[in-house]
């Protein structure tokens, strides 16, 4: 660890959690933390039908309830929430449902009423004594429901084209080896601890919001269309996020409701919802289905591959999560068809959760891939290898780098994947069926711009500050660790300022994207720095008169002339201007759109895959399974992965977030699942929604693979947020066929599917 600030020396080496010590002692600050003045406390009411509408209301228990402020319903509020778009279709939202506008039922687990009361315990009391009437109607939970209406995905989403290339029915008529099968993944929710939290306060015509969020800039504009206001009057803090994984997704459907709960009380009001509400009011997984066709010749190398997927989304949006894209581009293949449909049910809308497309895609393709192994007798990383290519399939693209087979290599020699016998169910150990398992891990580079305010003061201290969000990623020490490689600052003197909308604007947390969007950012405003500095400082009469600003260098917080003057920053800053002096950065990516810088101070997403070449990170998963002859029992003794996700800045938060997506993609395979009855969800809760624990994990290794990019931007970051639980699920159930010789292809495997 360089903790001397040394310019140059602190990227790409461990360096601690600069907000970690406040985390782990509870002095860490969250959205419904804020405890300044009296504030009352709202509870919801939500439906418990999945279509159809509401009769009416019994308030008389409700009403009695001491304490009770309010309690507002789609009689006091219809007409008072404009509407407004799905974030991914151009707006601001996470559902353009709106709750409380009408009579009308639309999928179970609705708000149909808000309760304020002077205090936690009296809301939700009152809340719960508030009596419903409804008129059900029949409802569509999933896709072989009456009334569940298939769509095709170009129909639904403005630029989604299906992949055509070559004659793949040809090509699987004449193949030596074919591979036809469908993949299931089930509905998961993110569950993150922190809960979806709202805390709005007035102050006159000015709004200021509390809230978790990974997109402050679209709650901002979202509220300012829902509500009538001039954006510049809203405020939204977010701060420190207790996790989303995907949810927390641009503006949630409650916050406007609170927002005018406060407004007609002329008090702040603060919502907790409950976990079960959260599975209703924020985004899930949904369930998908994967059609493969996998053809191949007498050697392996694959001459066809279909993929037909079907997706569920809701009645009213226009959100399905895309991902075939990934799987045609992956390995060689002459001949390539995909074709994507959206199911719309009667449920809440879907949402993006950590890997969103590749977790079920790549299940489905990784376990084909492996299906098609054994057909041919092949090991499975030879068969990737044989099937390893330098450019896009579909476009003809070269990859900027491809190190996916180095990744297989590493993977494969730490794990000991040479003591693999090769038939199915041939490894024992006692009682135990011993399985191996391996997938491949990929991640579509993206990147934003991003705007931040860089400061530096004559004391020696730094700040750095933009409006995006420290989800628990490490951003914030990143940031610190980067201004302090970048101008010699120690990393203890660097102060980070995020997720609050009175900073300099940056776009959504997601996508892998922040460390590549922020980090160029940065970057480009520590170059503004040094280049008024050297300016400045070589100007007549200045310490560094007569040399080029050019020949400046930054060694150890000092600047250094070729001549051997020298300068502490300090000083330098200093003779500037005795306030200190700042710079704003405005990073713009390659591959943007000409007015990406206002659209992103309008609040709207605008991650962009960018550049002349096809840029991926990658990686490699191995699983080792041990099932019980008897009793089905699953035991997941070890993971490995290997990844290549470019230039690595910090090691140490680069392998916890590995890890902590290997585990998690323990759980996709094994655990969790939320369970459909009719088109209600039935364990909303974390007594029966099974995630992963400490009994259920064993060693989890997570390799970094060099990975030197020059393509991919300026700094050859490719972000690795959700490469580590992309197939884990996959390497987990190949694992399991060798084990037992049963192949598994729907997600979550159990003990009942062993038996």
């Amino acid at each position: 660890m360089d903790r001397a600030g040394t310019a140059g020396r602190v990227l790409g080496h461990p360096h601690v959690r600069v907000e970690g010590r406040a985390k782990v002692t509870g002095a860490a600050v969250y959205a419904s933390d804020h405890r300044d003045g009296p504030v009352a406390h709202a509870a919801l009411v939500t439906s418990t039908i999945a279509c159809g509408r509401v009769t009416g209301f019994d308030r008389r228990a409700a009403e009695a309830v001491p304490g009770l402020l309010a309690i507002l319903t789609h009689r006091d509020c219809a007409g008072a929430i404009a509407p407004v778009r799905h974030l991914m279709a151009g707006g601001f939202v996470n559902s353009a449902h709106r709750p409380l506008a009408s009579d009308r039922v639309t999928y179970a687990g609705q708000i149909v009423a808000l309760v304020v009361a002077r205090t936690p315990e009296a809301a939700a009391r009152a809340a719960a004594l508030l009596g419903v009437g409804y008129e059900a109607e029949p409802a569509a939970g999933s896709f072989d429901d009456p009334g569940a209406e298939a769509v095709r995905l170009a129909d639904l989403k403005p630029g989604h084209a299906d992949i055509a290339k070559g004659d793949p029915e040809a090509a699987w008529a004449a193949a030596a080896a074919r591979v036809e099968a469908r993949y299931e993944t089930p509905i998961q929710h993110h569950n993150p601890i922190e809960l979806f939290t709202t805390r709005c306060a007035w102050d006159g015509d000015r709004l200021t919001v509390h809230e978790p969020t990974r997109y402050v800039g679209a709650v901002r504009h979202g509220l300012a269309a829902q509500l009538g206001l001039d954006p510049d009057r809203i405020r939204v803090v977010s701060g420190l996020l207790g996790g989303h994984f995907g949810s927390k997704f641009a503006l949630s459907q409650h916050t406007a409701l609170i927002a005018l709960a406060a407004r007609r009380l002329g008090c702040p009001v603060s919502l907790v919802p409950t976990r079960r509400q959260g599975f209703t009011i924020a985004n899930y997984r949904p369930e998908s289905r994967h059609d493969i066709r996998l053809a191949a010749d007498r050697d392996g190398r694959f001459t066809a591959l279909v993929h037909e997927a079907a997706v569920i989304t809701s009645r009213f949006d226009p959100f399905a999560m895309e991902g075939a894209d990934v799987t045609a581009s992956l390995y060689a293949c002459p001949a390539l068809r995909t074709q994507e449909r959206a199911v719309r049910v009667d449920r809440n809308t879907p949402g993006p959760m950590r890997a969103p497309p590749e977790v079920p895609y790549l299940f489905a393709l990784e376990s084909a891939v492996d299906e098609m192994a054994w057909h041919l007798g092949l090991d499975p990383i030879e068969l990737r290898r044989r099937n390893d290519t330098a450019t896009d399939p579909v476009s003809g693209r070269p990859f900027s780098t491809r190190p996916l087979m180095a990744c297989f290599a590493a993977g494969a020699q730490a794990f000991g994947w040479e003591h693999r016998l090769p038939g199915a169910g041939a490894m024992r150990d006692g009682p135990w069926r011993v399985g191996l398992g391996c997938a491949a891990s990929v991640r579509p580079v993206k990147i934003a711009a991003a705007m931040m305010r860089i400061r530096l003061s004559p004391d020696g201290a730094a700040e750095v500050a933009t409006a995006h969000h420290e989800i628990g990623n490490g951003i914030t020490t990143l940031l610190a660790m980067g201004l302090a490689d970048r101008l010699g600052v120690p990393v203890e003197r660097v102060s980070v300022r995020l997720g609050d909308t009175a900073l300099p604007p940056a776009g959504i947390s997601g996508g892998s994207s922040t460390t590549t969007s922020l980090m160029n950012a940065l970057a480009l405003g520590c170059d503004q720095l040094r280049g008024q500095l050297s300016r400045a400082l070589t100007a007549p009469g200045r310490p560094f008169a007569g040399c080029e600003p050019d020949s400046l260098r930054l060694v150890g917080g000092r600047l250094l002339a070729p001549d051997g003057r020298a300068l502490r920053c300090p000083e330098a800053v200093g003779l500037l201007d005795p306030a200190g002096i700042e710079t704003l950065a405005e990073f713009v990516p390659a591959g943007s759109k000409p007015d990406a810088l206002d659209s992103l101070r309008a609040g709207h997403i605008g991650l962009t895959l960018g550049g002349d070449h096809l840029a991926w990170a990658f990686g490699a998963q191995f699983a080792e399974v041990r099932i019980h002859a008897e009793t089905g029992e699953i035991h997941v003794p070890r993971l490995t992965g290997a990844f290549a996700a470019g230039r690595v800045l910090n090691p140490l938060t680069a392998k916890s977030q590995l890890t902590g997506g290997m585990i998690w993609g323990l759980g996709s395979a094994l655990l969790e699942e939320t369970v459909l009855d009719g088109a209600a969800y039935r364990n909303p809760d974390l007594a029966e929604y099974l995630v992963p624990s400490a009994a259920d994990i064993g060693a989890v290794e997570a390799l970094l693979v060099p990975d030197p990019d020059a393509h991919v931007n300026a700094l050859g970051v490719k972000g690795l947020g959700e490469l580590g639980i992309i197939g884990v699920n996959a390497a987990i159930a190949n694992a399991v066929f060798h084990a037992t010789g049963r192949r598994i292809r729907r997600l979550p495997i159990r003990i009942e599917d062993l038996l």
